[in-house]
This record gives C-alpha cells, structure tokens and sequence, in this order.
C-alpha cells in the first residue's frame, strides 16, 4: 500500500535522501529509525504529498504522489512532525473542519468524526482553543485528523512525543490495532515504540537505508544475540574463566551497577556452557539472563558506521 523506488532529495551538495526503496504491505507497522538528519521526515513528507521528490517515485495504494497527487492523498492518513493545526479553533471545530474537507457529511461522517474523538478520547478539550492545549493533546487532536476518514495507509511522524506512559499505551495499542488491514510507517526516537507497536524496522543514515527487518531479525545481527548476563558478589576468577571457553569471544563488566555479560562468538549458544561453569566454580549468581539482543547495539554500529564513512 505505500511503495518507494529509488526515491531521492537533494539539496545543493548533500543528499537528505537517496535511492530510497521501501514497501508496506497491508498489516505491516513500519518503524522508520535513525538518528536528527538522517531523512526519516524528509521521506515521510514525499510519500505525503508535501516534498516534491528530486528522483525516483512513491506510490500510496497505488496512485503515484506526482501523477495522482489527490487520490494518493485521499488514501492516506498523515501525522506530520510537530502536529500542526490551527490554533484559533478549537477542537470541535478543526475537526470539523477536517470532516468537512475530507469529503465526510451526513449521518456516516457525524459517527465517524465522533467515533475518533472517543478512540482519542477527545471529549474533555472539545471546546478548548487548540492554541491552548498540552503538547499531548494537541498531538492527539492532529492525530485524530489523520484517522477521520479511515484511510488505508498512514503515515504517523513521531505520534507519542508529549504524551505519558498511560496515552502512549493508549496509542500503540491503536495503532496495532488499526494495523490490521493497513500500511503504517511510524518514525520514532523511542526504541521501545518498536517493540510495542511494530513488526518491521528500517533504519535510514544519511538519508540511505542501511538495515530493514523484523525487530527479532535486527535484534539477531546484535552481539548481543545470545549474551549471557548475571550479577555475582565476586566475579572477577569467574570472569577469567568465562573467557577461556571457546564459545565466548568477550566478558565485559559494567563499572556502573557490576552486572557481567558474557558476549558469544559468532551468535553462538553459550547459555548452558555458562551456567554450567559457574554451577562448578559455585558462583552464586542474580538475575541470570538470556539476551534475544538489542535494537539500540544495531542502531548505534549502523550509523555510526555512516558516521565514519561520512567523515572519512
């Protein structure tokens, strides 16, 4: 439902995007990751509509955004970075508004422009001035704009900053649930927004993609992908011995709360080996644990390799 080839902005010498092929099918949540600069909204505004792109194409449930501009846009949801809206309304009434210019009247577009007020849960700031509410209000009353008119594909810039934990639960159950049968592209500072509301990851770096998966896919690639950590009162001969097995490549203990971690070689399973030499070495050990990986290792080498290409 939202497709990307070889799609590319330029501005005078520096790429903010290039050659950029994506795709999101119907029941997939795409988090869009990397870090300030790398191109996630500079995308998102060109599959949207607003940025003409430089090269390449995107396509919103299979309308081009340069050739079928309005039915692309009638297609798709879109949360931009910021939230914007207008300030001097106030909630009813920009809702409303938005009703009106998507086309919803009649008894059908009354029950669903009340349906998303009581989803966003909307009905204590109706009558407030927009220019007025929070920061979370004012993102939940630009979100509940982008989901008026039911659209197929969504496009959500950053949809939980401003809100606290119990609305960000609110919305990432939301949107798994509207996931269903939509295509969703999410992007997000928050690393854990991936796990609670994503089943796809692609992480852009200067404006190109470097890795795209499952967050379990990504999470394999880290070393962290089946490290074992511990806490122990006196680990430092156990350390040692730890890496001397020959499925262990590293041991590394954190200076700050002392927890050890025990890094495979080559994603190997030394689970067992672990717990098997600490068993005979009697080390008392607490909360032992077995890492599936981490998505910030990966994103941290992913672009920080870019970052090193880029200065050398």
């Amino acid at each position: 439902m939202i497709e990307t080839e070889h799609l590319g902005k330029r501005y005078s010498r520096i790429d903010a995007v290039a050659d950029l092929s994506l795709k999101v099918a119907p029941g997939q949540v795409l988090a869009l990751l990397g870090p300030n600069g790398a191109g996630k909204t500079t995308t998102m505004r060109m599959i949207a509509g607003f940025l003409m792109p430089g090269s390449g194409r995107a396509r919103v449930c299979g309308h081009d955004v340069v050739a079928e501009p309005l039915a692309a846009r009638r297609a798709l949801g879109y949360l931009p970075e910021g939230a914007p809206s207008y300030g001097e309304l106030s909630v009813a009434e920009f809702l409303a508004f938005a009703a009106r210019v998507r086309g919803l009247t009649g008894v059908s577009g009354r029950r669903g422009l009340d349906e998303t007020i009581e989803r966003l849960q909307l009905q204590p700031v109706l009558a407030q001035g927009i220019e007025t509410l929070s920061k979370g209000y004012r993102r939940r009353v630009c979100l509940a704009q982008a989901l008026l008119h039911d659209p197929p594909a969504l496009i959500l810039d950053e949809p939980t900053d401003g809100l606290d934990p119990n609305q960000q639960r609110e919305v990432h159950a939301l949107i798994r649930n509207m996931a269903r049968d939509r295509a969703i592209i999410v992007s997000t500072h928050a690393l854990g927004e991936v796990r609670a509301a994503c089943n796809r990851v692609a992480i852009l770096a200067q404006g190109r993609l470097r890795v795209e998966g499952t967050p379990a896919e990504l999470e394999r690639q880290s070393r962290f992908h089946h490290a074992v950590s511990f806490r122990a009162p006196a680990s430092a001969l156990a350390c040692e011995m730890l890496g001397r097995l020959p499925e262990v490549d590293a041991v590394e203990v954190d200076p700050v709360d002392g927890r050890v971690t025990v890094f495979p070689r080559d994603g190997q399973e030394i689970f067992h080996a672990v717990v098997k030499l600490l068993d005979e070495q009697r080390v008392r050990v607490d909360e032992l644990q077995l890492e599936r990986g981490r998505l910030e290792d990966v994103f941290r080498r992913v672009t920080g390799d870019a970052d090193v290409a880029r200065a050398a």
